[in-house]
């Protein structure tokens, strides 16, 4: 989808990924539909494989699952442009950091993004919801001025492309927030088998979401993230009042991958949680057992 918009206006873009889904591109243009309009995009090159690609790129956006996130930038870190950026367009914790310790934090940018996007068909995107616009930015806003201005600059490119998209100098918090947000609804939804919106039509599950977001803000307190609401009630109010509603219909993509047979991202959502309130002695139970419901039904220990 952000390769699609970006070519659209006007960007040299290279898409790399599986065959099945880029050979469909390559032969039909990548076709894009849903709440931003239906487009049929051309031009795109494809690649499968990082090592046949050459040249550098003023960025390179990764798109992959959390626990793909260092081997997929092993790959393609020596695409990433002297002064060009890796950028983490990603669910979870831990994946700006882990960028960084490949391609350097100067050259490390990451987003919190929170609309619905899926695969329908090879070579077939659907956009079906989106919370809030993307928000781009570094984990250490104040520490150089170039990263500042690369944020700004690709923040107001993926807008102009169409992608809803700002600047943020707090991606840590933006990052936690989501977290926040996705922690409480993923699992609980794949799980159950149902869209975002079915979970806030039973008390049950209200008063489960409730508990996972009191735990993870806790510990994102703890964390340091500096998180725009006074308490986990605050933000509630926000999740059931204005960011549930705006994706109320959005499948799981942890519902998604359990249908495939794959492997999901809980462990830099949830367990990202479980884990940081480990380290500051925060006992998250309803977060703990989530993740282990999650580990049983992917078939993992």
């Amino acid at each position: 989808m952000f390769g699609g918009f970006l070519r659209q206006a006007g960007h040299d873009v290279t898409l790399l990924g599986r065959a099945p889904h880029l050979s469909a591109i390559d032969a039909q243009g990548l076709s894009i539909d849903g709440i931003w309009g239906d487009h049929n995009v051309r031009g795109l090159r494809c690649a499968t494989d990082p090592a046949a690609l050459n040249g550098v790129f003023d960025a390179v956006l990764l798109t992959v699952k959390s626990f793909d996130t260092e081997s997929m930038i092993r790959a393609t870190e020596h695409l990433v442009a002297p002064d060009g950026f890796a950028i983490s367009l990603q669910n979870g914790l831990g994946n700006v950091e882990t960028v960084e310790s490949v391609v350097g934090p100067e050259r490390t940018l990451g987003a919190r993004v929170i609309f619905g996007a899926e695969i329908r068909a090879p070579g077939q995107v659907h956009v079906s919801v989106i919370a809030d616009p993307n928000a781009v930015g570094t984990l250490h806003p104040r520490a150089n001025a170039t990263r500042e201005q690369g944020a700004r600059f690709w923040a107001s490119e993926f807008d102009r492309a169409g992608v809803p998209s700002g600047y943020t100098d707090s991606l840590s918090a933006r990052l936690w927030a989501k977290v926040l947000y996705n922690a409480a609804l993923n699992p609980l939804g794949a799980l159950l088998g149902v869209h975002y919106g079915a979970l806030t039509e039973s008390s049950e599950s209200i008063a489960i979401m409730d508990a996972t977001i009191d735990e993870a803000y806790t510990v994102a307190s703890a964390d340091g993230a500096a998180l725009p609401w006074g308490s986990a009630g605050e933000y509630r109010d926000e999740f059931y009042e204005r960011l549930v509603p705006a994706t109320f219909d959005h499948r799981p993509s942890m519902l998604q991958d359990l249908e495939a047979g794959r492997r999901t991202e809980i462990e830099a959502i949830n367990g990202a949680v479980v884990r940081r309130g480990a380290s500051y002695g925060i006992a998250v139970p309803v977060n703990t057992t989530l993740v282990r419901l999650i580990r049983l039904r992917q078939g993992s220990h």
